[in-house]
């Protein structure tokens, strides 16, 4: 494919929505010709939306079901989204992708390999260019806001699921730009900033 895919990672309260639109305005300004298109698991799409609302909204969904709702909603982006934007050879920015159901499924809710194996299945073993993966020990102000259903049962695993993001990074370390995400929003944008001007050399968008 000719465009540039690119994941955002990392747990709860990281900062993941603040890096993701910083880097839609550096590649914007940095490359004016190149197409960016912006993705989220789940609610990137309108079955996304459902999707999301049933999982993070709504009552109590089985893990196994849980699971196998991320996995349908990221087949569709993938399918609807992601692949046609890539094949225009724009760069695709997304929040979340196959390492989070790894991480909190696979992981946190103990499902196991399962999971990796009907992600890679739905997606076609769709892999990202570029994953960042915001990695902080997680603070407490995050949770003075309102958490969703996920983010409630997964408090007390914190520091799990971030080993399990650390696990993911360390098995293929060219793929992943680990970036530490307990400084200052500038320091950490400059980090992002270096690592996607390079994955956009890489591919020969630049």
């Amino acid at each position: 494919m000719a465009g540039l895919f690119i994941v955002f990672e990392g747990g709860d309260g990281v900062g993941k929505s603040t890096q993701i639109e910083r880097t839609r305005v550096h590649l914007t300004e940095a490359y004016p010709d190149l197409e960016i298109v912006q993705a989220r698991e789940p609610g990137g799409t309108v079955m996304g939306r459902e999707v999301r609302n049933v999982i993070l909204h709504g009552d109590y969904v089985a893990p196994k079901a849980e699971a196998l709702l991320y996995a349908a909603d990221r087949a569709h982006n993938i399918a609807t989204v992601v692949r046609p934007a890539l094949e225009r050879g724009a760069v695709v920015i997304q929040d979340r992708y196959i390492d989070s159901s790894i991480v909190y499924q696979g992981g946190a809710r103990e499902l196991g390999d399962e999971v990796e194996r009907v992600n890679t299945w739905g997606t076609g073993g769709l892999l990202p260019d570029l994953t960042v993966l915001l990695d902080r020990s997680d603070g407490e102000a995050w949770l003075q806001r309102d958490l969703d259903r996920v983010e409630t049962d997964m408090v007390a695993r914190r520091e799990h699921i971030r080993e399990g993001f650390r696990e993911r990074a360390a098995l293929d370390p060219d793929r992943y730009a680990v970036i530490d995400a307990a400084r200052s929003v500038d320091e950490v944008q400059a980090d992002v900033a270096a690592a996607v001007d390079a994955a956009v050399a890489a591919v020969g968008l630049a």
